[in-house]
């Protein structure tokens, strides 16, 4: 999120007031399909608010969850005020937007003690202990890759070195943990043959860097895999998203997600879950299917046994740029489990864990 986005992000939280959220265009989609997933195996990754939104899941279904790519983003709860539960409605949202951009972006609140890695792992310790997110135990057994392009002028490195920093103090082995800072990257995902030259920071927010991003991130996670496959042999699937929603405003949800199906996982049931969260101005309303599809993700998937869940969120007055909820428009709880988004995409899981063969 530039300057320029967060302007735009504040004024629609001041425009909230007066206006509802844009009703996303109709798009004709399926059903989320069934399909005997092993969703105790899952893993995320996101970029941007995508990579806080990863954090954010983890932290909330850590039990469900082994293995986070945070790319270009920083330590969980970071965004949040000091005057939080002081301010009702939406100025509670303003105040958090100022800290993430300033704090948890540019890191120039580091005097103040914002993006402490410490004090946050303290705070996510007593969210644990008050049962808002899953014991930090189930997070310290987990697999964490990170990673920041030393083009990236969005989101400082220091930042992201803060998150592989609160992932230590909750007890993540050293040997858990890989931060990527030395390809010449731009605020973006990176692959190894699609996008924008290296060093862009711009949409599809996508770049090639020759260096394949999906499947570093996920063999870190996951440990060996296979080879990538060639072509993409399984099916892109649009999902109806609206069944999933927990308010009125299905909290922010796009109409339409997707979710890429290899042959083998429609075929015999087992498959493990990865969710790849998109950053802001980066999903489907904005750029298409770029992110989800010149990723990289289906090939590794392919060949491993991977069913990959792209969940999206649309643009409105209060989110103008489509951007995961990392600072709390959505609702005081955007950090818990009972966050309309986390609870939204826990949803999509329990659906994917059906025993029913979906089409």
């Amino acid at each position: 999120m530039s300057a320029r986005n967060f302007a735009l992000a504040a004024a629609g939280i001041v425009a909230l007031v007066t206006a509802g959220c844009r009703e996303p265009p109709h798009e004709a989609a399926r059903q989320l399909p069934a399909l005997g997933a092993k969703v105790d195996e899952t893993s995320v990754s996101g970029i941007s608010s995508g990579a806080y939104m990863a954090g954010q899941f983890q932290m909330a279904h850590a039990k469900r969850v082994t293995g986070a790519a945070i790319i270009a983003g920083g330590p969980y709860g970071c965004s949040e005020s000091i005057f939080a539960n002081t301010i009702p409605g939406a100025g509670t949202a303003f105040l958090n937007l100022s800290k993430a951009v300033n704090g948890c972006m540019l890191d120039m609140l580091g005097s103040w003690g914002v993006a402490d890695p410490a004090d946050l792992a303290q705070k996510a310790q007593q969210r644990a202990e008050k049962g808002e997110i899953d014991p930090i135990a189930d997070v310290a057994r987990d697999r964490i890759y990170l990673f920041t392009g030393t083009s990236d002028h969005t989101v400082a490195s220091s930042i992201v070195k803060h998150a592989e920093e609160f992932y230590a103090k909750l007890g993540v082995p050293e040997g858990n943990m890989k931060l990527v800072s030395t390809v010449p990257a731009g605020h973006a995902f990176v692959t190894d043959g699609e996008g924008s030259a290296c060093d862009v920071s711009g949409q599809p927010y996508v770049v090639d860097c020759k260096y394949d991003q999906a499947g570093e991130l996920l063999k870190q996670i996951y440990g060996p895999l296979q080879p990538r496959a060639q072509n993409v042999t399984g099916d892109f699937v649009n999902f109806d998203q609206r069944p999933f929603g927990v308010s009125e405003d299905n909290g922010g949800l796009a109409e339409t997600g997707v979710v890429y199906i290899p042959k083998t996982c429609r075929e015999t049931p087992g498959c493990r879950v990865h969710i790849a969260f998109h950053g802001c101005s980066q999903n489907r309303e904005t750029v298409g299917d770029a992110f989800i599809k010149e990723s990289g993700f289906a090939r590794w998937a392919d060949t491993n046994r991977l069913i990959i869940l792209f969940p999206q969120i649309a643009a409105s007055p209060i989110n103008p740029q489509g951007c995961w909820d990392w600072w709390g428009y959505t609702g005081p709880k955007y950090l818990t489990r009972d966050a309309p988004q986390i609870a939204a995409v826990n949803r999509m899981l329990d659906t994917l864990q059906g025993d029913g063969r979906g089409a």
